[in-house]
């Protein structure tokens, strides 16, 4: 069980998994900031209201008896509209777009006739290689006797 846990954790998978989601959560905190910072003021104003989560507030008549009275909040909704295209497109300008771009590139190589790159043999394969030319090596020359 221990050795089976330890493979799923030695995985390559997993650690570019993890390595994402941290920077991930880091990124959301700047999309966040500039949003919450930079875009929800600037809409406010134009809104007359503190922020953007702030503007377009509808009351509704406190029936409960609550003490504060309820509010439909249509700008904090539109903040979050906001922030979920800045993140879409951020992704897509900074991930998607020149990842569509480096394959365009590499398929026009590959049309072209251009090599593709060769990754080198492992070191497991440079062993095996060797091994079969000592074999084969020992299989083709004479021995001769060692003097004595």
């Amino acid at each position: 069980m221990l050795k089976g846990f330890k493979d799923f954790i030695m995985r390559g998978n997993v650690i570019d998994l993890a390595v994402a989601v941290v920077i991930g959560t880091a990124f959301t905190a700047i999309v966040n900031s500039i949003v919450t910072n930079l875009f929800n003021p600037l809409i406010g104003a134009l809104f007359n209201a503190e922020s953007l989560a702030k503007a377009w507030q509808v009351p509704l008549p406190n029936v409960s008896g609550a003490e504060e009275q309820p509010v439909l909040g249509f700008g904090a909704i539109a903040a979050a509209l906001i922030q979920f295209l800045l993140v879409a497109a951020v992704v897509y300008f900074v991930f998607v777009f020149p990842m569509n771009k480096f394959r365009e590139r590499a398929e026009a190589r590959k049309a072209a006739g251009a090599p593709e790159s060769v990754e080198p043999p492992t070191e497991l394969e440079l062993l095996q290689q060797i091994r079969d030319l000592l074999a084969k090596d020992a299989a083709g020359t004479p021995k001769t006797p060692k003097p004595e």
